[in-house]
């Protein structure tokens, strides 16, 4: 499915330095950030507590933010829970109190400055916990990272692979990066669209890719460069297809998620952006700087057995 389609082949590679000059100093950036002002991790990580609870009538988020800050509360977090009416708090960990004694403190505060509250649950959790889910995520994320690159080096050739798993890091370091330098809180949900990206990345990485391959077996007399500029533009509708609706569906939940869904769909954005600019703009001049060329996906025809005759008999 196309909606439009491109005759004449955009020359991208002409302009590849230029592309990897950006995305090298946006990564430089992101790393620095992540290394100076690290990420802002959120009480799954860190430990703290979560208190659930209930109105009657819509929640008044601005009202209890108030609330909390002027009891002396810092550093928490409201936002709706499931509906409206319910809504989550959640405290950073406080080694000198009990997490009932907190709750029963926060819905004090709640009925002296927005009543009407009801105490649905109270949860702590610890910094072993955190510390956990904290390398429980790590692993999840080398793992996907290790499945992509044996993903592409069977699939295609180790040039490929290894282009396209420094372009799906690109992505990732950058997300981060935004995460550090606004000091966004970096929660589960979070980290599961920082997943989503790296799937997401690598498929259009591969649909460029597979033009690419296409490309070189069907079609002789191309530079290396102008077979990835044909890659690309031939591939740019379905991108745009592919990328639009998606981002279309990711922006919905930005404006009207609320805050629950706010950075995750923040994080989604971020990813789709910077994917499609990393997958055709990255990816691609990596792989033509390796040095990939139509020899490699065209199989060398065998020697013809100066004892076999024509029909294949041996003489």
């Amino acid at each position: 499915m196309e909606f439009f389609r491109i005759k004449k082949d955009i020359p991208f590679m002409r302009h590849a330095l230029v592309f990897n000059v950006i995305s090298l100093l946006t990564f430089a950036l992101a790393v620095f950030f992540l290394a100076h002002r690290g990420l802002h991790l959120s009480v799954e990580f860190t430990g703290g507590t979560l208190i659930e609870v209930k109105y009657e009538q819509s929640a008044d988020l601005e009202g209890i933010r108030g609330a909390l800050g002027k009891a002396g509360y810092s550093d928490f977090a409201v936002q709706n829970f499931g509906s409206s009416q319910d809504v989550l708090i959640r405290l950073p960990l406080k080694s000198d109190q009990q997490s009932a004694q907190i709750g029963q403190q926060v819905m004090d505060v709640l009925n002296a400055g927005v009543p009407g509250a009801n105490l649905s649950r109270v949860e702590f959790v610890g910094p072993q916990v955190g510390r956990e889910l904290a390398e429980n995520g790590a692993l999840a994320l080398l793992l996907v990272i290790v499945g992509i690159v044996i993903y592409l080096a069977v699939r295609f050739e180790w040039r490929f692979a290894v282009s396209a798993i420094i372009a799906n890091l690109h992505d990732v370091v950058i997300i981060l990066g935004f995460f550090a330098f606004f000091q966004w809180e970096f929660s589960l949900s979070v980290l599961a669209a920082v997943l989503a990206v790296l799937g997401y990345s690598v498929n259009e990485s591969v649909v460029v890719f597979d033009r690419v391959r296409e490309t070189f077996k069907k079609v002789r007399g191309l530079a290396t460069p102008q077979v990835l500029d044909h890659a690309i533009t031939s591939t740019i509708s379905r991108t745009i297809i592919t990328h639009g609706s998606t981002q279309m569906m990711v922006l919905s939940m930005l404006v009207f998620g609320g805050e629950t869904l706010h950075y995750f769909a923040m994080a989604l954005t971020i990813g789709i952006c910077f994917g499609i600019y990393s997958s055709v703009l990255v990816a691609s001049p990596l792989v033509m700087w390796l040095g990939v060329s139509r020899e490699q996906f065209i199989k060398p025809p065998k020697a013809k057995d100066p004892n076999m005759t024509e029909d294949g008999a041996c003489v």
